[in-house]
C-alpha cells in the first residue's frame, strides 16, 4: 500500500527491504533521496524490520563562546565552484551553504532546499527553496540564486567538476568545430534543453533531465557546489556575502584563515565566537607538536605516520570511520600508457595487501583497481585481483617493452601514507621491469598540476555513491577526469546505473563497470583508507565525517 504523497518507487524499496535485498541503511538512504523525511523513512524501516536505524538526536546543551583552532592546509579560496580539494571547501563552507547536506551517516538531508520531489521516472526533480533564509547583506534567498549557481557550475567555461556528475542528466555533448593536436574534434557541453533548469516560481526550481538520475540530492552536496551570491560573479574572498554561520575576516594562503561567527544563522549555532584554520605545512611532526602543545585544538585529518605519537597524548580523543577515501596511481593515454597492456601490467605487478600494510598499517581495505568501495551501496564483489609478476612481464613484452620500461610518477609528501604507498609500489613494479622514478612535489605544486601530469598519485575523497566517484573521475571529457580516460561503453553503462533504483539490476551494471576499469582502465588503486583524526577533549559537537568535512556551526569548545 502506497501513501498518496509517497514516490512510486518507495514500495519497491519496501519490498526489497522486506526480502533482504537491501539493508535498513540502504533503504533509508534511497527513500530519503526520493523525498521522504528521515523520520518517516525510519518509521517505515522500523515497521518492516522491527528495528530503528536512526535514534532521535538528544538535546545538546553546548557551551558558547571562545575560539576553536583547527590544523588544516589553507588554500586559495578564490573560485569555490572549481575547488579540487576538500580543505578549500571546509574553509568556504563556514560562510557559504549547500542546497542539501550529506551527514556523517551518509544520509542526505535538506539544506537551502527544504524539500525535493522526484518524478516517477526520476527525470524531473522539483526543488523547494527554504523560505526565510537571507544573505548576510539582508537580501532574501530565492530560486534565482539557485538557478544562477546551477547554471554557473554547469557552464563548461567555469570548469567545475559538478559538470561530471550532471553531464548525463542535464547536458548534451557538442562539437566546437575546433580540432585538438591529433586532429580529433574538440567537444564541449551545453544544457540539453532550454528548460533544463526551470524557474517555477520565486521559491521553486525544477530540473528537467534527459535521463533518469537517482542521486540528485547527493550531487547537490558535492563540495564545490557551494551557493554563491550571484553578484560576486563566482568569486569568494574576505568579506564575501553568504548565507552561512560565519564571515571570512582573514585569509592567507599557506598560513591561516579566520572566520567570525554571526548571530543570525538560520541553521542553528554557531557556538564558538571564532573559527581559525591554521596551516601546519607538509611536515607531519609539526601537526603532532601543535596539538601536543595546544597551539591547535584539533586536526582536520591525521595521517598514519602521526598515529602512534597522537595516541599517546592524554588530552586528545581519536575519531575514526571506514570510508571510500582512496588514492589512485593513474596514467594518461600517452606512451607507454596508451597501450592497455601496459596499464594492465601496472596492476598485475603490485600486491595490494602488502601496500595496505606498509602504507596504512592495515587500517582500511584492499583496493580492487575500479574505484567502487565495499562501503558503497551498489558495490559488486568481483574475484579478488591477484598479483602476477610473470603476467605483467608478458604483457609488457606484447606491448613492445621486452626489457621493461622507464617512467616517472609525481606525488606529494603529505599525507605521509601516500608517499609510503608510492615507494612500496615502485619496489614491486621494479620486479616486473617497470622502473619508476618518484618525483615528490610540495603539495602546493602538486595541486597545480594534478590533472596535467602523465603519471601521478592523487587522493580521491569519499563519495556516498560509487556512481558519483565514477562520474567525476572516468566519464569522458569531464573536468576531474585526470587520466583523460574515454570509453563509450563505460559512459553508456554509467548513465544507466545512475538512473536505476532496482538494487539487483544496478549491481549488475556496476559489476560491468568495475570489470571495464580492471580490464581497460587507467588506474592502480591499492587501498581504501580508514580515516581518523584527533580533537582536544574540550571540543564538543564533533562527529567525524567520512569525507572529512568540517561543520563549524555545530562545534563548541569548553573553557
Amino acid at each position: 500500500m502506497r501513501n498518496a504523497d509517497e514516490h512510486v518507487l518507495v514500495p519497491t524499496l519496501k519490498r526489497q527491504l522486506a526480502d533482504g535485498q537491501i539493508d535498513r541503511r540502504e533503504f533509508l538512504r534511497y527513500a530519503v533521496l526520493l523525498g521522504m523525511s528521515v523520520s518517516a523513512a525510519n518509521a517505515v524501516a522500523r515497521s518492516i524490520t522491527g528495528q530503528s536505524l536512526v535514534t532521535p538526536a538528544a538535546a545538546q546543551s553546548l557551551p558558547r563562546g571562545g575560539t576553536l583552532r583547527l590544523g588544516m592546509r589553507c588554500q586559495d579560496l578564490k573560485s569555490p565552484h572549481t575547488y579540487s580539494w576538500v580543505e578549500s571547501a571546509n574553509s568556504a563552507r563556514q560562510v557559504l551553504d549547500y542546497l542539501a547536506i550529506t551527514g556523517p551517516d551518509n544520509i542526505t538531508r535538506p539544506g537551502l532546499i527544504e524539500k525535493w520531489e522526484a518524478s516517477p521516472d526520476l527525470k524531473t526533480w522539483t526543488l523547494r527553496v527554504r523560505r526565510g533564509v537571507k544573505w548576510h547583506n539582508g537580501r532574501q534567498f530565492t530560486a534565482d540564486d539557485v538557478i544562477w549557481n546551477l547554471k554557473h557550475v554547469l557552464d563548461p567555461k567555469t570548469g567545475s567538476s559538478v559538470l561530471g556528475l550532471m553531464k548525463g542528466f542535464l547536458l548534451d555533448e557538442v562539437d566546437t568545430g575546433d580540432k585538438d593536436d591529433k586532429g580529433n574534434p574538440k567537444k564541449s557541453t551545453r544544457l540539453w534543453d532550454a528548460n533544463a533548469i526551470q524557474k517555477v516560481d520565486a521559491y521553486t526550481v525544477r530540473l528537467n533531465g534527459k535521463t533518469a538520475q537517482l542521486a540528485i540530492p547527493e550531487q547537490l552536496f558535492h563540495y564545490p557546489l557551494l551557493i554563491l551570491d550571484p553578484t560576486d560573479n563566482g568569486e569568494f574572498k574576505v568579506g564575501s556575502n553568504g548565507t552561512g554561520a560565519f564571515t571570512l575576516v582573514e585569509s592567507e594562503v599557506g598560513r591561516r584563515q579566520v572566520l567570525k561567527a554571526r548571530k543570525d544563522y538560520w541553521g542553528g549555532g554557531p557556538y564558538v565566537d571564532e573559527l581559525h584554520f591554521i596551516d601546519l605545512g607538509d611536515d607531519p611532526a609539526a601537526a603532532v607538536s601543535a596539538l601536543a602543545s595546544k597551539q591547535v585544538d584539533g586536526l582536520y585529518a591525521a595521517d598514519i605516520t602521526q598515529l602512534d605519537a597522537l595516541q599517546k597524548l592524554p588530552h586528545v580523543q581519536m575519531y575514526q570511520v571506514p570510508t571510500a577515501y582512496t588514492a589512485t596511481a593513474r596514467v594518461q593515454p600517452v606512451k607507454p600508457f596508451d597501450d592497455k597492456r601496459v596499464r594492465q601490467a601496472l596492476r598485475y605487478a603490485i600486491d595490494s595487501n602488502v601496500i595496505l600494510q606498509i602504507a596504512h598499517k592495515g587500517l582500511g581495505q584492499v583496493g580492487e583497481h575500479h574505484h567502487v568501495s565495499p562501503v558503497h551501496p551498489e558495490y559488486a564483489k568481483l574475484p579478488m585481483f591477484q598479483r602476477d609478476v610473470a603476467r605483467a612481464k608478458r604483457l609488457l613484452a606484447e606491448a613492445g617493452y621486452p626489457n621493461g620500461l622507464d617512467t616517472e610518477i609525481a606525488c606529494k609528501p603529505q599525507p605521509g601514507w601516500e608517499l609510503l604507498a608510492v615507494q612500496a609500489m615502485v619496489e614491486q613494479w621494479k620486479e616486473a621491469g617497470i622502473r619508476v622514478k618518484i618525483n615528490v612535489m610540495p603539495s602546493t605544486q602538486y595541486w597545480e598540476i594534478w590533472t596535467k601530469t602523465p603519471f601521478g598519485f592523487t587522493t580521491w575523497a569519499h563519495r556516498p555513491l560509487g556512481v558519483m566517484s565514477l562520474a567525476l573521475a572516468y566519464r569522458t571529457g569531464v573536468p576531474w577526469n585526470e587520466s583523460k580516460y574515454s570509453n563509450p561503453e563505460f559512459d553508456r553503462l554509467l548513465g544507466m546505473a545512475e538512473g536505476t533504483i532496482d538494487v539487483a539490476a544496478r549491481r549488475e551494471m556496476m559489476a560491468q563497470l568495475e570489470k571495464i576499469l580492471q580490464e581497460d582502465g587507467p588506474i592502480v588503486q591499492p587501498v581504501w583508507r580508514a580515516i581518523f583524526t584527533f580533537m582536544d577533549k574540550r571540543v564538543q559537537g564533533f562527529k567525524v565525517h567520512p569525507t572529512l568535512y568540517i561543520f563549524g556551526h555545530q562545534l563548541a569548545i569548553s573553557t
